[in-house]
């Protein structure tokens, strides 16, 4: 006989429970990459992964509205934040391709048209402009626009980040701030010429600026690595042949002369353009510490561009002077 005794306790909480409803989980495609980390109250959350700084989940609450400055715009910082992500990050890929298509387009005109700066101005090439401001101006936006986008980088603290695009500035520090003063007599620029260089240095400057600033990341002893530490000599030692190679050639006429001579001593030993190889070997020590696509596409561009001028130089000087070293190589010593 069954019992009349209601369910106990124990018997209620055997019943079936109806299952939760289902979650909704983000894409995945947006979960390519994120890694699981532990709260403070032990609970496992997911963080997107660092080399997509603005990458969220949807099931992430909402991101503030971005900080109005005083004038009543948008703050700079803001806009870098609202613009960072996968999107500008492929938009970095892309324009590293196009400055390498840049580069080897360069080379391939300079075949048939020579570079119009120095010896070699046009007035074809626009009204001229005087030397030393045309050159601090035009070397200025790479020094500027890595310094601006940095100071909003996500990842500017870290200390790899730091040196290497310290190294970048390093550079156009010297090119806009004191070669321009060491120039002596220097020709006017043209003001197609300058307007290159200008839109250049404003390309390649966001380029490596916001590459280094936000997106590349490395481990916590990159800068004891091999590969930072070969690169780095590479940078330095191509630096400084690029500054010593300017001396030289800033100094080969006594004050009052006038007229070309050959250079000699330093580099200008082996190569006829000492201060392009310097150059050259500086950006791809460079490449070599960042290990980035973008610090190659310059690298790459810096190699096609100056080997083109070094080869002008090297045929000018032999039909300038008769009696020019021979032995004496185009761009890489004993190579070419």
């Amino acid at each position: 006989m069954r019992s009349s005794t209601p369910p106990t306790a124990t018997t209620a909480a055997a019943a079936p429970v109806a299952p939760p409803p289902p979650r909704r989980w983000p894409r995945p495609s947006a979960l390519i990459g994120a890694r699981r980390r532990v709260g403070m109250n032990g609970g496992a959350r997911l963080s997107p992964p660092r080399s997509f700084v603005s990458l969220r989940l949807r099931s992430a609450p909402p991101a503030p509205p971005p900080t109005m400055a005083a004038g009543g715009g948008e703050g700079p910082c803001a806009f870098w934040r609202r613009v960072s992500g996968a999107e500008e990050r492929r938009l970095l890929e892309l324009q590293a391709y196009g400055l390498v298509a840049l580069g080897a387009g360069a080379a391939l005109l300079l075949r048939f048209v020579p570079m119009p700066y120095g010896r070699y101005s046009s007035p074809r090439f626009g009204c001229p402009l005087p030397a030393r401001p045309a050159w601090a101006l035009q070397e200025l936006p790479a020094l500027l626009v890595p310094l601006g986008v940095a100071a909003c980088g996500a990842a500017a603290s870290r200390w790899p980040n730091r040196v290497l695009l310290g190294c970048f500035v390093l550079h156009y520090v010297h090119r806009a701030l004191i070669f321009p003063f060491l120039i002596r007599q220097g020709k006017p620029t043209p003001f197609f010429t300058f307007l290159l260089a200008l839109l250049f240095c404003i390309y390649n400057g966001y380029l490596q600026g916001r590459s280094l600033s936000n997106y590349a990341e490395y481990p916590s002893g990159w800068l004891k690595d091999p590969c930072f530490i070969t690169g780095f000599i590479g940078w330095l030692v191509g630096m400084a042949i690029n500054i010593h190679s300017d001396h030289i050639l800033r100094n080969l006429r006594k004050p009052g002369e006038t007229g070309y001579k050959i250079p000699r001593g330093g580099m200008f030993e082996y190569v006829s353009g000492a201060n392009f190889f310097g150059e050259i070997l500086e950006w791809f020590g460079f490449a070599l510490a960042c290990c980035t696509i973008e610090s190659l596409a310059f690298a790459l561009c810096t190699l096609f561009i100056l080997g083109s001028r070094a080869k002008q130089h090297h045929q000018w000087y032999l039909e300038k002077f008769e009696d020019y070293p021979k032995d004496r190589k185009i761009l890489i010593p004993f190579v070419y």
